[in-house]
């Protein structure tokens, strides 16, 4: 007879324990830690977390929050249809987006990393030493763990970049090339300019 884990004794059992411990969480959980966590085997809690998020997109109502797997783990998520709700209550007054340099910034390290200092301001035309600085603070990029040509330092995105834009991995950025113009775009572009 197999023993019963100290979860399976509370009320709600291991569904509860998730949610309770998914409620805190200020970061993705994964399973494996989870699983550590409860006691119980990894696919005991897989098979869990995916029961509670079928059951909060519930058809008869579904819930103001969804459990989501994103990054390398499980958390809570506000829906997106309340977005503009959830703002309002969160921000009421209060600034917390990111600058247009940051924004350029952070989009060039996320799809040319890992990318140098050097590199980024190149591409972007002018210094980013305190917008990469701001970045860093913001736990949304980081160094790289090996140093580029010269012994420059490199930088990449984070786990934390990946949940704030609801990724699971890199590979679902969206595609650059349909905002790039094309060939006869530069020549209309370039001809406009020595004919002004």
């Amino acid at each position: 007879m197999s023993e019963i884990a100290p979860i399976d004794q509370l009320p709600g059992g291991l569904e509860s324990g998730l949610e309770a411990v998914l409620m805190v969480a200020d970061i993705p959980v994964s399973s494996g830690r989870l699983a550590e966590i409860f006691q119980v085997p990894a696919a005991r809690v897989a098979e869990a977390l995916e029961k509670l998020a079928t059951e909060y997109d519930g058809k008869d109502r579904p819930r103001g929050f969804e459990l989501r797997r994103v990054a390398s783990g499980w958390r809570f998520y506000t829906r997106s249809d309340y977005a503009d709700f959830v703002s309002s209550f969160v921000l009421d007054g209060q600034s917390a987006r990111l600058s247009q340099a940051a924004l350029e910034t952070l989009a060039v390290i996320a799809y040319r990393q890992p990318v140098s200092r050097g590199r980024i301001s190149a591409i972007r035309g002018v210094n980013v030493d305190s917008v990469v600085r701001t970045l860093l603070t913001r736990g949304l990029i980081t160094e790289y763990p090996e140093t580029g040509d010269g012994g420059a330092t490199l930088y990449q995105t984070t786990e934390y970049f990946l949940e704030r834009l609801g990724l699971g991995s890199l590979d679902e950025l969206p595609a650059l090339s349909p905002y790039l113009p094309g060939v006869a775009d530069l020549e209309s572009l370039d001809s406009a300019t020595y004919d002004d």
